[in-house]
């Protein structure tokens, strides 16, 4: 089976002529042939489009993509559509069952479960881009990733909303003990009481992390009758009535509710730990939707037995169970067992955006992206490589095809690729770099089918090369 990475020297004796059909295929045996275009009658006084040409230098069922962690069948639906032979799983896998199913795929959809490290890459030779079905990219080794030509593409605010709701349906169980309320009934204790339970308007909420998630709680809460304050690292614009406050620790000091929407990084880790929970408000709530190393758990545990906090919710944790199940014990966080005898405690399964609608969207949003690299080589949005797109070919472009150079970021290489490129006609070219990665796509014309071969292999040649694709 031949990679997307498509023209290796197994391919010989190309002589036939690229036409409009694209009757071409890398598969030994077997031939692609593009849908037929369909134009519209053109309006009175107005001009039909140029249909955009299918660009798949390989067979459609060549391509093998492998669905971990239960994705949504709307991705799974979209990838399937384009002929490629999609294999679903409803879990992760351990790693060394991943490394072994890994070896022969060229794309790979995960949630945040699956962890895609250096080890796991370095097995997978023919791997070209990872979808992360979700917000997160942590559990990916993108900058390896990059180093390899492989893409990664995630769904960034596809389900901010359902993370907002869940946070604000937090602050309101909070506040009135509700989860506490309902366990007790549930154990046959009526416990009708109003000591400690709250409304929420006119409380201020303090929001850390202003992106996608914290703004649209903003407007949720204010709706509310909640003041809101934000704290955020770069300086934003408020929505509503929503102030920006200078520290975090003037967040702390202010708010009777905290939530955390922040991203897993260097800077974030134990963002909230013993010495910030002391500055908090006394009789205040704690609500961390963002990611488990944010908030020192064993800290958060003190601050609660002591009556520091009247309450929290904790939707994520450094360490998580790889699939449903009694799993959430000691053996996972040592401090499990203390964390779950806690009252007033909404513990949740990281679900901030398991809801259909989020889910569905994310299953749109990260497929169409797979669909566009893998047969265009479109980068945009990939949160690993430069965002390089250029304006699909055109059937009336029939002997033209895309040229794509992922390279190290060194000198002289754009002038070599020129060199190579410069014997056909150069249409379009765009290129930029990320870190110590470049991406090169170009489109080129009166390109004959026996041509393609060694173009291919000239850049592939080069020593600055990571990865090539030539697509037609």
């Amino acid at each position: 089976m031949t990679p997307p990475k498509d023209i290796e020297s197994r391919i010989s004796g190309l002589a036939r002529s690229v036409t409009n059909s694209l009757n071409l295929s890398t598969s030994p045996t077997a031939t692609f042939t593009s849908p037929p275009g369909s134009f519209h009658e053109p309006t009175r006084g107005s001009f039909s489009m140029p249909t955009s040409k299918q660009l798949k230098p390989f067979d459609t069922k060549d391509i093998k993509v492998l669905l971990l962690e239960n994705v949504n069948q709307t991705g799974v639906d979209i990838l399937k559509k384009q002929g490629y032979q999609v294999e679903f799983q409803k879990s992760s896998l351990p790693e060394d069952q991943l490394i072994e199913k890994i070896k022969d795929v060229h794309v790979i959809g995960i949630r945040s479960k699956t962890r895609l490290t250096e080890r796991v890459l370095s097995h997978a030779k023919n791997l070209i881009v990872i979808g992360c079905f979700c917000i997160g990219t942590n559990q990916v080794d993108l900058q390896y990733a990059a180093s390899q030509g492989i893409a990664v593409f995630n769904s960034p605010f596809s389900n901010s909303r359902s993370v907002a709701e869940q946070t604000i349906a937090e602050i309101i169980c909070l506040a009135r003990q509700l989860t506490d309320r309902s366990m007790e009934l549930h154990n046959g204790t009526w416990n009708k009481v109003s000591k400690g339970c709250w409304e929420i308007r006119g409380k201020t909420l303090g929001i850390v992390g202003y992106g996608h998630i914290g703004s649209q709680l903003s407007v949720l809460a204010e709706a509310m009758g909640m003041s809101v304050i934000y704290y955020d690292v770069n300086n934003l614009m408020a929505l509503g009535q929503a102030r920006q406050v200078h520290t975090l620790d003037e967040l702390l000091e202010q708010a009777d509710f905290v939530t955390l929407h922040v991203p897993e990084t260097q800077e974030t880790k134990n963002l909230i730990g013993k010495d910030e929970l002391k500055k908090m408000k006394d009789g205040s709530y704690l609500i961390n939707n963002a990611r488990g190393t944010v908030l020192d758990i064993p800290a958060l545990i003190e601050a609660m037995k002591s009556g520091k906090l009247a309450g929290a919710a904790v939707d994520v944790f450094p360490n998580e169970p790889a699939g449903n199940g009694d799993y959430f014990t000691d053996e996972l966080n040592s401090w499990t067992g203390e964390l779950r005898k806690l009252k007033n405690l909404i513990l949740t399964p990281h679900i901030g955006g398991s809801t259909e609608e989020a889910q569905s969207a994310i299953g749109v949003e990260v497929s169409q992206s797979l669909v566009a690299y893998v047969n265009e080589g479109s980068t945009q949005g990939a949160v690993n490589m430069p965002e390089v797109n250029l304006r699909s070919l055109t059937m009336d472009e029939p002997n033209s095809v895309r040229v794509i150079y992922i390279h190290r970021n060194v000198p002289g290489v754009l002038r070599q690729v020129n060199a190579i490129l410069g014997h056909h006609n150069v249409d379009k070219q765009m290129t930029d770099s990320k870190g110590d990665v470049a991406y090169l796509m170009a489109d080129i014309s009166s390109v004959q089918e026996d041509e393609i071969k060694d173009l291919y292999q000239s850049l592939e040649g080069l020593s600055s090369r990571i990865r090539t694709r030539v697509l037609y």
